[in-house]
């Protein structure tokens, strides 16, 4: 019997009240899971608004302790009462250092772990390094219920190198919730295909399924805000978009995929055979000669 995943994505917009936020998700997760969805992936940081648009003191006081969060602790009755797998993006404290971060929930609602997003961003409407340290866990693959389940944080989607390390831990699908829209300092700039187009290029380079969960909506944490585009999307193991939705759409993408056929196809293509790790080092240098 061929191995199956069934993988979702949650597209909608957040406000201020976390409670809200985190029952609204709930909400999408129940409505993912009626439709056959084993993997349900929420957008970044879904319990608030983006906050990281402005430096702002105030926002530290929304982190949590990984196993503490509000979210996660919501989740986690959800997760094992439909018997479904959640990676929750959180805001985490642990003591005086701060990450954005990722807590797995498995199938039977158990914390499997947590990464902490390995790129920060930091430029006009993304000033996450005021908020957030490097993380320091390392990528991360999660051998879950319904299958191994590699997940990046947004500014991780745009590293070659995020993907590859996640498949060489053995990941089947990779999963990337994101917070992104409007650039402040260029209105003219609209990086919504270039997203999408990156991560399909990772689905091809690796022979995987990628799923991309992002917000919509204009939220005004600074007076002129920020708009974020939705373009949430599954693409399968040859970077075609196999679900999507529009840029204000609200709603939850659903898509299964045969495990096994796409082991073997990725064998085939010979990706892995042929790589020459002799020839890499300089990938590993900070600044290569």
């Amino acid at each position: 019997m061929a191995r199956t995943i069934s993988v979702a994505a949650i597209q909608t917009a957040y406000g201020e009240d976390m409670d809200a936020n985190i029952a609204k998700t709930v909400g999408f997760v129940r409505e993912a899971a009626s439709k056959g969805a084993q993997v349900i992936l929420p957008s970044e940081l879904f319990q608030g608004p983006y906050f990281c648009v402005s430096q702002e003191e105030r926002w530290f006081g929304t982190a949590y302790a990984w196993r503490e969060h509000p979210a996660v602790a919501a989740m986690q009755p959800v997760a094992a009462e439909l018997g479904v797998v959640i990676p929750v993006s959180i805001f985490e404290r642990e003591g005086p250092h701060y990450f954005n971060s990722l807590v797995m929930l498995d199938a039977d609602g158990s914390a499997m772990g947590v990464y902490r997003k390995s790129h920060i961003p930091d430029g006009p409407g993304y000033q996450e390094k005021y908020y957030f340290r490097p993380g320091d866990t390392g990528f991360k693959v999660w051998n879950t219920r319904h299958g191994r389940v590699g997940v990046g944080i947004c500014w991780d989607q745009w590293y070659p190198e995020t993907a590859r390390s996640m498949m060489l831990m053995g990941a089947e699908v990779l999963m990337y919730p994101t917070a992104i829209g409007s650039e402040p300092h260029d209105k003219e700039l609209d990086t919504a295909e270039p997203w999408r187009r990156a991560m399909q290029g990772h689905a091809v380079s690796n022979v995987v399924p990628v799923v991309g969960a992002n917000r919509i909506g204009h939220e005004r944490v600074t007076e002129a805000g920020q708009v974020f585009y939705g373009s949430s999307f599954i693409a399968d193991h040859r970077g075609d978009l196999v679900e999507s939705l529009g840029r204000d759409e609200e709603g939850v993408l659903v898509h299964a995929f045969d495990l096994d056929y796409i082991d073997r196809h990725r064998a085939a293509w010979g990706f892995f055979r042929d790589r020459r790790t002799d020839l890499y080092g300089s990938l590993t240098q900070p600044r290569p000669a």
